[in-house]
């Protein structure tokens, strides 16, 4: 320890006697300057979509089915808490290649623009594989306390299946929703 000692001593001083109080602190002000300009340098950016990968608009093609099913503003994602699995190599009804889709769900009620009605969406989460980590939707209409568990995005869902490995979530319509008494 000793001659360690001695080599930081040895070098710290030849700095000392090399600079100057002046000119450390120019230095330090120049560095500090041109810190403060870098985040203002023009970047390209990829993509608008969150995580930085850009991913083309997945359509059903269908009218009644209308939205762009990679992003959270899609009308089944009302309720949905998680990557979406549409850009992760799933669909909206299926999982990506290489998970399973858990056999226990959350469910929430959401209207679809088209023809103002409302369905039952059932979000059932593909586990086994590594998180997705692209497209994070956090939406939570009609979502309840945890007590309420079947109504709650709150929970890995992965449950009844090999893996409690979360993937991606997806949002398979099971129904459409009564109407509501007058």
């Amino acid at each position: 320890m000793a001659g360690f000692d001695k080599i930081a001593e040895r070098f710290t001083r030849s700095i000392a006697r090399g600079t100057s109080r002046r000119s450390l602190l120019a230095t330090l002000g120049m560095g500090m300057t041109g810190a403060a300009v870098f985040p203002v340098l023009p970047v390209a950016r990829a993509s608008t979509h969150p995580g930085g990968v850009a991913h083309p608009p997945v359509t059903s093609g269908v009218a009644q089915d209308p939205g762009d099913r990679t992003t959270c503003d899609y009308w089944r994602y009302c309720a949905i808490d998680g990557f979406l699995c549409t850009c992760c190599g799933g669909t909206v009804n299926t999982c990506p290649p290489g998970t399973e889709m858990s056999p226990i769900t959350w469910i929430g009620t959401c209207t679809n623009p088209a023809d103002k009605r409302a369905y039952i969406i059932s979000y059932n989460d593909c586990c086994g594989a590594s998180s997705c980590g692209q497209c994070l939707c956090n939406r939570n209409e009609g979502d309840r306390p945890q007590v309420r568990t079947q109504s709650n995005n709150d929970y890995n869902w992965c449950l009844g299946t090999e893996s409690s490995i979360y993937n991606c979530s997806t949002a398979v319509i099971v129904g459409v929703a009564l109407d509501q008494p007058q």
